[in-house]
This record gives structure tokens, sequence and C-alpha cells, in this order.
């Protein structure tokens, strides 16, 4: 327990308070202690000020032009090529290789001109000598194969062909007539009727009916309308005339003439005209431009 102040117990609640890392340094307060301490120590870093872009080495970071490669040797790739030919020319044996002549061009269709061999017999264009051409005899000559099955087609057996019967024109209408003729001969009496066929209960015409119609009823003489009343004149408008009226003009009145007064305006009892308080007039106001200008 230390002789003066609170023990570690009621400080901190330890038997003993803990060694700090520091060891013997002095506490300074953070009190109205400068926020950068260091800058205000030592010399500070002075910019020497924009400078303009220019050509000349003041414009650079260095005082002097600095080579990327410092003592490298200077090529020159002209020259090395140059060498490079000579040295490879060195080692021809001889002279270079030219042929004894150049490509040669055909000058038309079937040309030989600038091949190696020339022309070919066999495949020369000229005709040969060719003997007679004899055509071979002719062959047997017979008739075609008939068509059809050989019943009921004329020409098409061994032995002779069907008669020829001429055909008239119309002549199944005309054996048709024949037949009915015949027929109305054989009949002796008109076609035999039932009049005891059933019949339907209603019939499909709506409006048969077996039963003789009524007699037609006359008609009842039509009265004579009498014709519509009709004003011996029509109704006269208004028009400042009096047309339509019980009386032709109204009664005369001896009324002098007299002009209405207009209503004289309502005043007060000093018999002055009343006149509203006036409101809140304009002032020249000053511009925020020119107060901002001011402060």
């Amino acid at each position: 327990m230390p002789a003066e102040g609170k023990s570690d117990m009621e400080r901190i609640g330890l038997f003993s308070e803990m060694g700090y890392v520091t060891i013997g340094d002095k506490y300074a307060s953070h009190y109205m202690r400068p926020f950068n301490e260091a800058a205000s120590k030592n010399r500070q870093m002075l910019p020497g000020g924009t400078k303009t872009l220019s050509a000349l080495q003041a414009g650079y970071f260095e005082p002097q032009f600095v080579r990327i490669f410092d003592g490298e040797a200077y090529s020159n790739p002209v020259q090395l090529r140059r060498r490079y030919r000579l040295a490879e020319a060195k080692k021809n044996l001889g002279k270079a290789f030219l042929p004894s002549n150049g490509d040669k061009l055909p000058c038309g269709l079937g040309s030989y001109y600038g091949t190696i061999g020339g022309s070919y017999a066999y495949f020369s264009p000229q005709l040969k000598a060719k003997e007679r051409y004899i055509a071979p005899g002719k062959n047997f000559y017979t008739n075609p194969g008939k068509k059809g099955t050989g019943y009921g087609y004329a020409n098409l057996t061994i032995g002779e062909q069907y008669p020829h019967e001429p055909d008239g024109y119309e002549v199944e209408r005309i054996n048709a007539k024949k037949a009915r003729e015949e027929h109305k001969q054989l009949v002796k009496g008109g076609p035999f009727k039932l009049n005891l066929y059933p019949q339907e209960y209603f019939d499909m015409n709506p409006y048969f009916n077996d039963k003789p119609l009524p007699p037609v009823k006359k008609s009842l003489p039509k009265k004579p309308i009498a014709p519509p009343f009709k004003p011996s004149s029509p109704a006269k408008k208004s028009g400042g005339m009096k047309g339509g009226t019980f009386d032709p003009y109204p009664s005369h009145s001896a009324d002098p003439y007299a002009i209405k007064k207009s209503k004289a305006v309502t005043t007060n009892k000093e018999r002055q005209i009343f006149h509203p308080s006036p409101g809140p007039k304009s002032r020249p106001v000053t511009s925020i431009i020119t107060l901002n200008v001011t402060r």
C-alpha cells in the first residue's frame, strides 16, 4: 500500500499495478498539443514553383539528361545488314546461276513452242486414210403385235374379220319411240287409280280447304269526314302595331313625358364620397448581388 493516495485495489481492483512498456519516461499531456508536431520543426519542403512546358532541361526532374543504358555501343542496322550480305557472298564458289534461256510463252492454241520434246505424231490433228464404210444388210420386216385380247376385237384372229354394219344417227332414240307406240296400242284403258289411298291428317298446303268459302261481306259505306276548322285569317304577331289585340289602339294617357332620374351615389352624413384606405405601397429593394458585393 502506497504511503500517499489510494491503493491499487481501490484504483483498478488489483493487488498490485503491473509495469508499463515505457521505463522512466515522463508523462506528456495531450491537452493543447499540436496535431503534427514534426511539421513545426526543422526545415520544411519548399517547392521551386511551377515550370512552363519547354524543351530545356529545366522542365525535367533531373538537372541533366540521363540515358537508360549508360556506356552502350552504338549500332547501325543498315551497316550490319550490308556486312552480313558480304559475308554470305564470300561463301559462293562460283558465279550466280543463270538459266540459259528464260521461260517461253505459247503463241496459240495447240502450239508446242517452249516445250522440251516438241510435237508428237500421236497427237497430230491431220486426218488419216480410212476404208470405205459398207452398211450391213437389213433385218427381217415383221408386222407389230396387235393390241387387244382377241375377244370382241376385229382383225385379231386368224380367220376373216367381222362384217361391217352401219350405225344410224340417234338409233337408240328412234327404237325407244317405236317401243312406246307399240305399248300404247296394246293398252286398252287409262291407268288404274284407287280412291281409298291413305292421306295425311294435315295437308302439306296450310291454305288448302275442302269446304266452300263463305260469301264476301259488303263493307259499310264510309262517312264523309268534315273539313278541319280554319280561321279566317292567321294570328298576327305583335310588332308595335298592336295587331291581334281586342283594341286596335291603347287608350291615350295624358301624363307628361318625364326623364327618370338616376339614383344618387350613397354617401355618408357629411355628403362625402367614401374612399377606402390605400394598401401597402411598393418600395425599392436592394438586390441579392448588391448585398453580396457590399459584404
